[in-house]
């Protein structure tokens, strides 16, 4: 090949190639910087957390669409000819990825239908956790032990979830066992006059204690008490350590597993 020919061509190319790089790095920082500001001008709108997180995310993909065609713009494409390529591509990919349009499609659902919202605390696909965001493909809990999970969208709008922040007040229900030779009344009194003096415990519903079964080395007694959602673990805590207290203190068994074992000597 020519050499006169062949250098103008390697200069426009590394020309085009290096416009293409800069426009890349530039677009990916503006496209940052332009998600951010959307993100702070939503806060400002006071809308729903959760669309909001699903909208920047949608944002920033479109935007980082954009920022392709842009470049191969620059390194000189025709844009039917490249329109034309991005169609046939996105049949062939929407063929490949149709678990990621399935998890796009129930992020749209969740968004819609509102089975939880960020800051719930949830139970589904066998994690529980805090919403953190609800983003375009998939959805990120932390676990109260402090772990991020992320779960595809498709997985949380085809499956049961347990919403636990869905409602203002939870019923917490405890399981006591105690003694067959332990008098029925006084244990009864004792739960009942437990579950009325916790300041956290509502008094609407009313707790309730009820024996529950006759079990093999025990007589299992129900309690049944309401709580404010944030309340429930406190309330939990509290009473399986106070009851274990008041049973101790009223002379209350609590049967546990034992063996007994006979040795039989031998004579002489």
């Amino acid at each position: 090949m020519n050499t006169d020919v062949l250098l103008p061509w390697v200069i426009s190319m590394g020309m085009s190639i290096l416009g293409a790089v800069v426009a890349l790095i530039v677009g990916l920082k503006v496209i940052g910087w332009l998600t951010r500001l959307v993100q702070r001008r939503m806060q400002g709108l006071d809308t729903d957390e959760s669309l909001r997180s699903f909208l920047v995310s949608l944002i920033g993909i479109g935007l980082k669409i954009l920022l392709v065609i842009s470049i191969a713009s620059v390194l000189g494409m025709e844009m039917t000819s490249f329109i034309a390529v991005i169609g046939a591509a996105s049949f062939a990919v929407g063929l490949a990825l149709q678990g990621s349009l399935a998890n796009f499609a129930g992020g749209v659902l969740l968004l819609i239908f509102k089975p939880f919202e960020t800051g719930d605390f949830v139970e589904a696909a066998g994690y529980s956790g805090t919403v953190q965001e609800i983003q375009v493909f998939h959805t990120i809990l932390n676990t109260p032990d402090n772990r991020r999970v992320i779960i595809p969208n498709a997985n949380l709008s085809n499956t049961a979830t347990v919403n636990f922040s869905a409602n203002p007040t939870r019923r917490l229900d405890f399981r006591f066992g105690v003694g067959y030779e332990d008098d029925i009344d006084a244990v009864k009194a004792v739960l009942a006059q437990l579950a009325e003096k916790h300041p956290l415990i509502l008094d609407d519903p009313a707790p309730q204690v009820k024996l529950a079964e006759h079990e093999d080395s025990a007589v299992v007694f129900l309690l049944r008490a309401w709580s404010r959602r944030e309340d429930y673990w406190t309330v939990h805590f509290d009473m399986m350590e106070e009851v274990k207290r008041a049973f101790d203190r009223e002379g209350i068994s609590i049967p546990y597993p034992q063996m007994d074992v006979h040795m039989q000597g031998e004579e002489d």
